[in-house]
C-alpha cells in the first residue's frame, strides 16, 4: 500500500525542500520505489537540490492539465534508479493546482510507487493545502525558535481538520516532528529553544533533530541530497530519520553540546 508523506511547515526557510529531497533519497536507497513532488508552483527549487533542473521538460501542472503524461514528466534521479522527481512549474501560479487534478496524479503514482513525498510550500495557501490534503503521514519541519514553532502549531490545526482523512472520518494523519538547524551550543546560551521546549509546545513524536551544518548548503549547491554525504552530521541525522520512520529504533544524536560533553567527561570546567 502506497503512503503519501507531506513535508510541511508554517514558516518559510526552515528546510522543507532539503528534507523532502533527503527523505525521498533515503527511502529509495533502502529499496523503496519513491516519487517526490514539488508543490511550490512558481518557484521550483526541488529540481535544483536534486540536480536535475536541466532535464525538466514537463512539470506537475502539465500533468494536471493533461498536456503531458505522468511518465513524460517524471525524472529519474541520477544517483538512485528507484527515485523519481516530479518538478513544479515556474511559469504558472498556484491556482493552476486543483484538488481533483492533484488527487488524480497521486492515484496514478500510487499504482507504481511505495512512497510519495510531497514538498509543500510554506504557509496555508492553496499549494500548501493541496500538498497536505491527501497525506497519510506529515513531517512537520520547524526551527528551534518561537515564531517557527508557533506557525507549525497552526499547521497542526489544518492537518487535523482540513485533510481528506478528516473529512471522511478516517484515521488521522500521522504527525512527526523534525527539528532542523539545531545547535546545542546556542541552546545553552539561551539563543534557541531546546528540544524539550519545542516538544512541550507541539506535543509531537520526535522523528529527528538535524544539526546546523554547512554540509546542507554545500549539498544544495552541488545538486545532491545531503543524506548522501554520509560523513556529515546532517547526512547521518537524515539517515536516522528515515530509519526511525521505517520502524527502526535509533538513539537521537546531535542534541548534546559536544564540547560540553567532553569537558564533563574529562573533568573540565
Amino acid at each position: 500500500m502506497a503512503r503519501v508523506i507531506v513535508v510541511t511547515s508554517g514558516k518559510g526557510g526552515v528546510g522543507k525542500t532539503t528534507t523532502s529531497a533527503a527523505i525521498a533519497m533515503g527511502l529509495a536507497k533502502r529499496g523503496h520505489k519513491t516519487a517526490v513532488i514539488d508543490f511550490d508552483v512558481g518557484l521550483r527549487n526541488l529540481d535544483l537540490i536534486m540536480g536535475c533542473e536541466r532535464r525538466v521538460v514537463y512539470d506537475f501542472v502539465n500533468v494536471i492539465n493533461e498536456e503531458a503524461t505522468l511518465n513524460q514528466a517524471l525524472i529519474r534521479d541520477k544517483n538512485c534508479n528507484l527515485l523519481y522527481i516530479l518538478p513544479a512549474s515556474q511559469t504558472r501560479d498556484k491556482e493552476a493546482l486543483s484538488q481533483e487534478g492533484v488527487g488524480r496524479v497521486l492515484d496514478e503514482l500510487k499504482k507504481d510507487f511505495k512512497y510519495i513525498v510531497c514538498d509543500s510550500p510554506a504557509g496555508i495557501e492553496k499549494g500548501a493545502h493541496l500538498a497536505m490534503y491527501f497525506a497519510d503521514d506529515a513531517f512537520v519541519v520547524t526551527n528551534p525558535e518561537v515564531s517557527s514553532v508557533r506557525d507549525s502549531d497552526r499547521i497542526l490545526g489544518l492537518l487535523s481538520s482540513k485533510s481528506r482523512r478528516a473529512e471522511q472520518n478516517e484515521e488521522p494523519i500521522n504527525e512527526f516532528l523534525l527539528l532542523t538547524r539545531y545547535s546545542p551550543e546556542r541552546v545553552k546560551l539561551g539563543e534557541m529553544l531546546s528540544v524539550d521546549d519545542v516538544q512541550d509546545i507541539l506535543s509531537l513524536h520526535l522523528l529527528g533533530v538535524i544539526p546546523e551544518s554547512k554540509s546542507v548548503l554545500n549539498a544544495s549547491n552541488s545538486g545532491t541530497p545531503v543524506i548522501l554525504d554520509e560523513k556529515s552530521d546532517a547526512g547521518q541525522a537524515y539517515e536516522d530519520v528515515v530509519a526511525r520512520y521505517l520502524g527502526e529504533e535509533r538513539p537521537h544524536r546531535f542534541i548534546e553540546d559536544k564540547k560540553g560533553f567532553f569537558r564533563n567527561l574529562f573533568g573540565g570546567n
